[in-house]
């Protein structure tokens, strides 16, 4: 039996659940062509949502702020395929094709900085919009947007075969995702991957803010019958996935990360920053902007001025893949000092009407939490794929 988890975020309300996969035919809605490129947030060769600067600020514990310049990988070896979380404020149940600022925004936030190590394609996609869950939400009715959620995945299944018909020539690949986007690959990696002889491509797949089950205890096991979770840096063909929480607001008994329903099995819980399990200091490239919304710029530091996207703060974070309060998470530490002028917290958390929202913790920014390492160890993946075909 296989499980998903469809995973989604709003800005002033949200909704989530989980459902068995079918596949339904859409004969009303036509397929976006993926040969246009228009129909990419990211495509090599064009301009677009991933021509931007990946300068980072780097504020110290002093309080000093030094802006760092990060390049663009000249002439990667592999891929990535990322698909973004919902963002679309479309009044429909799925977006239209338009990249519009949300779509935008996230695709820097969540994808951009991987041009550090692999060529990046990111298709847009007629995903469920913001809009269809707070329906659904409103209702109770989740059924009426499963038809939604199929003409979504139909988009990302096109976009994949025609970036492996056209684009990827042999290469290896990095799968990306974050919520909906994470739901929409692992359902690509159960149909298309799983057992096929496909996954000799398959560097790895990074399927982050989702309930990815496993057996309790394994590796191996539920969603996938043989691609294993990620537990060195050498490892290819596995998968890294998490979900995060403040470790001083661990999930509560309403969660919606880091439980899965069925009997004996657990959601995954691998940190990019220490495989193997363990605590370990993470290089976070944290935000001035909303993941959905525009946000208030954020004091970093005492007299500090940040004008780069993203923001490092070496020290400031550690994480460790944890079991507690019936679930498997990625408890994060701010390490702040009240004594030095560096800021001692930060932005992330869910926050409705004033109150923040425990039983989403901090994911909104689950992969910028570890932007760093996941970039990190997409390259010694990447690497090792390549090494074991020399």
């Amino acid at each position: 039996m296989r499980y998903w988890t469809f995973l989604a975020v709003a800005a002033a309300f949200t909704a989530a659940t989980s459902a068995a996969a079918e596949h339904h035919e859409d004969s009303a809605a036509a397929t976006p062509d993926y040969a246009l490129g228009q129909n990419w947030l990211c495509l090599p060769g064009q301009r677009d949502a991933c021509t931007v600067s990946l300068a980072t600020t780097r504020i110290d514990a002093d309080g000093s702020a030094t802006v760092e310049q990060n390049a663009v990988a000249a002439d990667p070896g592999f891929d990535c395929f990322y698909v973004y979380p919902t963002v679309s404020n479309d009044e429909t149940n799925n977006s239209d094709m338009v990249d519009k600022e949300e779509e935008r925004r996230v695709t820097l936030l969540q994808a951009a900085p991987f041009q550090q190590a692999c060529r990046v394609y990111a298709p847009l996609y007629r995903q469920v919009t913001l809009t269809a869950l707070r329906r659904a939400m409103a209702t109770g009715n989740f059924s009426a947007w499963l038809p939604a959620r199929e003409i979504a995945y139909g988009d990302v299944k096109a976009a994949w075969d025609h970036y492996l018909a056209v684009h990827n020539d042999g290469r290896g690949v990095v799968l990306i995702g974050h919520s909906q986007g994470s739901a929409m690959l692992n359902q690509l990696l159960e149909e298309e991957f799983d057992g096929q002889p496909i996954t000799d491509r398959l560097i790895a797949a990074y399927l982050i803010g989702a309930n990815i089950a496993v057996p309790e205890g394994e590796d191996v096991g539920g969603g996938f019958d043989a691609i294993p979770l990620c537990r060195s840096a050498d490892q290819t063909g596995c998968v890294v996935s998490f979900v995060s929480f403040r470790a001083d607001v661990p999930p509560p008994a309403n969660a919606r990360f880091g439980k899965v329903e069925a009997d004996g099995m657990a959601a995954a819980c691998v940190n990019p920053a220490a495989l193997a399990g363990g605590s370990a200091p993470l290089d976070a490239w944290l935000s001035n902007r909303s993941l959905i919304t525009e946000a208030e710029p954020v004091n970093w530091a005492e007299g500090a001025e940040v004008t780069t996207a993203f923001v490092r703060a070496p020290g400031l974070l550690t994480a460790e893949c944890v079991t507690d309060h019936g679930a498997n998470y990625l408890a994060v530490t701010i390490n702040g000092d009240p004594a030095d002028p560096r800021t001692d917290d930060i932005p992330g958390d869910v926050v409705f009407a004033g109150q923040r929202l425990d039983d989403w913790g901090l994911h909104l920014i689950d992969m910028n939490l570890v932007m760093g390492d996941m970039v990190g160890l997409v390259e010694q993946q990447g690497a090792a794929w390549s090494a074991a075909r020399d």
